[in-house]
């Protein structure tokens, strides 16, 4: 389970660049059964965008680059 929360947290620094680009951030809250849940920060943490943001580029990249990844939810 560490192994995963590793790679999980590699993936996300690859992506936050992104979103601290846009005013915002992301953070790992927890992994378990294959959910990812995250918290948003900043501009993102209120923004129309944001499931756009997880279901299209979050989650389709973490679900790619990590085994076992199905799902990431945002968690207040």
């Amino acid at each position: 389970m560490e192994e995963k929360i590793k790679e999980i947290n590699k993936v996300l620094n690859k992506i936050r660049p992104y979103i601290q680009r846009d005013g915002g951030d992301i953070v790992f809250v927890s992994y378990e059964d294959g959910i990812v849940c995250v918290k948003m920060l900043g501009a993102c943490s209120d923004c129309r965008m944001q499931d756009d943001t997880i279901k299209d580029g979050v989650e389709a990249i973490l679900s790619e680059e990590v085994e076992g990844v199905k799902q990431v939810v945002v968690v207040e």
